[in-house]
């Protein structure tokens, strides 16, 4: 099945709702605006892994599954993203259980392929160092990346990246950056604009 980049999509939905409202030469220029503003813009999504099991203490930690309240938040979020006809052109997930189990399950939700999940090492709690680094080498065919990760690092990272002050994400929190931009490598911390910052507990329309 053919997937739509993320500015396919999001421009899919706009025009819909918003072109009709526009004639002419004014909608020319609505569709040329849109255009650009997507092509010089990069999205990037860092999801907290979903809560974890600590039930056996014999594993160790990069083999913790998800506990049962993890494995329903995960494609709770999955469902919220749905909505929102957010999909990203790329996940790529910590090689932790946990995390791939998040990843996989949200994916399942909003309709990614399960098996074009990428995992790379460095997000198993790696330094901001390393985190910025692996957005820097993503392909600038993907105009949109998820991340799936740990924390104290990706509270720290997304904080770094907009200049904001998060004091934590919970667990399989998601935080939405944009930065205007049209390559990854460009990505620098302070550039980013934060979009949203959703978790399960949030309540609807409250910040």
């Amino acid at each position: 099945m053919k997937r739509f980049s993320y500015f396919q999509r999001s421009f899919g939905f706009f025009s819909k709702k918003l072109m009709p409202q526009f004639q002419g030469k004014t909608k020319i220029i609505f569709i040329f605006h849109t255009i650009w503003i997507n092509s010089v813009m990069k999205k990037l999504f860092l999801v907290r892994h979903a809560k974890s099991s600590w039930d056996d203490p014999s594993l160790d930690d990069i083999d913790r599954p998800l506990n049962d309240r993890g494995k329903n938040n995960a494609p709770e979020m999955g469902e919220r993203l749905k909505k929102q006809g957010i999909l990203p052109d790329l996940l790529i997930s910590s090689p932790a259980s946990r995390a791939r189990s998040t990843a996989k399950k949200l994916a399942k939700k909003i309709g990614y392929a399960k098996n074009e999940i990428q995992i790379n090492d460095g997000l198993y709690h790696g330094s901001d160092d390393i985190l910025i680094d692996i957005v820097r080498n993503l392909p600038d065919t993907a105009e949109s990346v998820m991340l799936f990760g740990h924390n104290p690092g990706f509270t720290y990272f997304a904080n770094q990246l907009c200049n904001i002050n998060i004091y934590n994400i919970p667990t399989a929190g998601v935080v939405a950056i944009d930065f205007p931009m049209d390559s990854w490598q460009d990505v620098e911390f302070g550039k980013g604009e934060l979009v949203f910052f959703d978790y399960p507990k949030k309540q609807p329309n409250k910040t």
